[in-house]
């Protein structure tokens, strides 16, 4: 692994919960070398903690969930010196996207807090709860930029609003409100950007409600099943489901309903 300072991110644990910060707000924290990388590390160390249940990821400032790529630096890249061109071929190498990590077990909410365009907006749609601020905007408009949303924008928009509203966007490159997003069901809600945390927050409350195992399997199953025939769907085993069936918790839910008391989850 190269050696690199994280900068560009920060990283906060408490209790079960991760809270991951893209810190470039002066750039509207755009993605560039630096900070897919340091992401990428990030997500490794979710997915490694057995203590962290789940992950909420946001933008630093008020005016930018994230813009996408940072296309000044892409614009600069080749008067980089050969050594800097060389750590960043390194850094890329090591990096894997949220976008890409198809089977990411853990539950992840994006707080939206401003504008979620292009790879910011690939971002977010990988998570699996979306709360926006009510002034934020989302969009895909690398065609304006003669690029295309490669990081599985293309594909997930139509996915989660359906072929024709997709291609209204994706071909024209144009922009939705956080309402228009709410409306058709690609933001689960929108808010005033004073109550944005909170609600974020209310969200990871009630999913810390539920058996982390549980929240697992159910993830796993739900998207595992959306390319399957029904039938595949249901019949399929499913490597969380194995788990949690055979885990602790599987007999304190019951167990604590039946004393009528709250469950005490340990993740196993």
């Amino acid at each position: 692994m190269i050696e690199h300072e994280f900068s560009v991110t920060t990283f906060e644990v408490e209790g079960h919960v991760a809270r991951v910060t893209l810190n470039r707000p002066e750039a509207m924290n755009s993605l560039n070398p630096d900070i897919r990388w340091e992401l990428s590390q990030r997500w490794d160390a979710i997915e490694a903690d057995p203590d962290i249940w789940i992950a909420v990821v946001t933008g630093a400032g008020d005016r930018a969930f994230c813009a996408g790529a940072d296309l000044k630096h892409r614009a600069r890249e080749r008067e980089a010196s050969a050594e800097q061109r060389a750590k960043w071929q390194c850094m890329n190498a090591e990096t894997r996207s949220l976008t890409e990590r198809w089977h990411y077990a853990k539950p992840v909410v994006a707080e939206v807090n401003g504008f979620a365009l292009g790879g910011g907006l690939e971002l977010a749609m990988s998570c699996d709860i979306i709360v926006a601020a009510d002034h934020a905007e989302l969009g895909l408009p690398e065609p304006r930029r003669g690029l295309i949303a490669g990081a599985a924008g293309v594909h997930r928009l139509p996915r989660q609003i359906g072929l024709k509203v997709a291609m209204g966007y994706l071909l024209t490159g144009r922009h939705m409100t956080a309402q228009r997003a709410y409306e058709l069901g690609l933001v689960n809600d929108v808010v005033p950007a004073a109550k944005l945390r909170a609600t974020v927050d209310e969200y990871v409350a009630d999913i810390l409600k539920c058996a982390p195992l549980s929240v697992r399997a159910t993830k796993e199953a739900t998207m595992r099943g959306l390319d399957m025939p029904l039938a595949q769907a249901f019949y399929t085993p499913y490597e969380w489901e194995r788990r949690r069936a055979n885990s602790n918790d599987a007999i304190e839910g019951p167990r604590a309903f039946a004393e009528k008391r709250l469950p005490d989850w340990q993740g196993n």
